[in-house]
């Protein structure tokens, strides 16, 4: 039972919400090698901004961005501090290293939820 959960957004590409769909929405695939931190964010105009702005135009994340929603145990995210990477309670994200991934993933709550899609028409 978790007392009290907090909400994150993740702005995703085509393949990364493929495998997010392959977990029933429970959880996130495990990072590429490159790819040392797992970034959630604490809003969703951050997350709208990296799926429309940056995904979009990313051929790894198939020209698409997706933003999920999703609840995290409040007492899991407490060991990790809050990042500001750019304004100042807009620009505000987690850095959960990849090895602590398969954690993060069993601290969340319900599913995960997909609230905006952008997709490059031409």
């Amino acid at each position: 039972m978790v007392d009290s959960y907090t909400i994150l957004y993740r702005p995703v590409g085509r393949k990364e919400l493929d495998l997010i769909k392959e977990s029933g929405f429970k959880r996130f695939p495990p990072r590429l090698f490159h790819q040392p931190i797992f970034y959630p964010v604490l809003n969703e105009t951050y997350a709208i901004q990296i799926a429309r702005d940056w995904n979009l135009k990313d051929e790894a994340s198939g020209y698409e961005g997706y933003v999920t929603r999703f609840a995290v145990n409040t007492d899991f995210l407490s060991k990790y501090s809050i990042e500001t990477v750019g304004a100042q309670d807009l620009h505000e994200e987690y850095w959960i290293p990849a090895e602590d991934l398969d954690n993060f993933n069993d601290n969340i709550v319900g599913e995960i939820e997909v609230t905006h899609e952008f997709k490059n028409i031409e």
